[in-house]
C-alpha cells in the first residue's frame, strides 16, 4: 500500500506527464496548421497563375474572332459588289454606297463588340486571378504567424501553475516537499 507521499508523487509525475503531451499536442497541431496554411497558399498560387492563363487564352480567341468577323465582313460586302454589278446596279450610287457603307458599319459593331467580349472575360479571369493572390498572401502571413515552439511553450507555462497548485494542495499535510533545517 502507498503512503500519502508516495501518491502525491505519483500523481505529480502524471501531472507532470500529462503536461508535456499537451504541450506536444500544441506544438503538433500548430504545425499541422502552418502546414495546411502553406498547402492552401500554394494552391491559391496555382490558381492565380491558371486564371491568368486563362485571361491570356481569352484575348487571344478573342483576336482571332474579331479578325474572323472582319473576313466575313468583307467577304459579304464582295458578295453585294458583285450582285449589284451583276444586277447592273451602278457600284458608285448611292443605293450601292448606302448598303456598302452599312455592311462595313455592322460589321465594324460586330467585330468591336466580339473584341470587348474578350476584354470582359479576360478581365473576370484577372479579377479571379488577384483573388487567388490576395488570398495566398493571407494564407501565408497567417503561416508565417504561427511558431510551434511558441505553442509548446504558453501550454507548458498554461499546465505549469495547475501543476504546481495541485503539488502544493496535495503535499500541504504530507509534509514532502518541504525543507527542516537543522540549526
Amino acid at each position: 500500500m502507498c503512503t500519502g507521499a508516495e501518491l502525491a508523487l505519483i500523481s505529480g509525475g502524471a501531472q507532470g506527464a500529462g503536461m508535456l503531451a499537451s504541450a506536444n499536442a500544441a506544438k503538433n497541431s500548430a504545425a499541422s496548421t502552418q502546414i495546411q496554411l502553406n498547402f492552401q497558399a500554394d494552391m491559391a498560387k496555382i490558381n492565380e497563375r491558371l486564371n491568368e492563363s486563362n485571361a491570356q487564352t481569352s484575348l487571344l480567341v478573342g483576336q482571332r474572332q474579331e479578325q474572323n468577323v472582319r473576313l466575313r465582313t468583307a467577304q459579304l460586302k464582295s458578295t453585294q459588289r458583285a450582285s449589284m454589278a451583276a444586277n447592273g446596279i451602278d457600284l458608285g450610287s448611292d443605293t450601292a454606297l448606302n448598303v456598302l457603307t452599312t455592311t462595313d458599319y455592322m460589321g465594324e459593331v460586330d467585330a468591336l463588340q466580339t473584341a470587348t467580349n474578350a476584354v470582359r472575360q479576360a478581365w473576370g479571369y484577372r479579377t479571379n486571378a488577384q483573388n487567388f493572390a490576395s488570398e495566398a498572401a493571407m494564407k501565408r502571413a497567417s503561416a508565417s504567424g504561427i511558431d510551434p515552439n511558441s505553442s509548446y511553450m504558453t501550454s507548458l507555462l498554461g499546465n505549469a501553475g495547475t501543476v504546481a497548485t495541485n503539488w502544493y494542495m496535495m503535499n500541504k499535510g504530507t509534509g514532502l516537499g518541504t525543507s527542516s533545517r537543522v540549526s
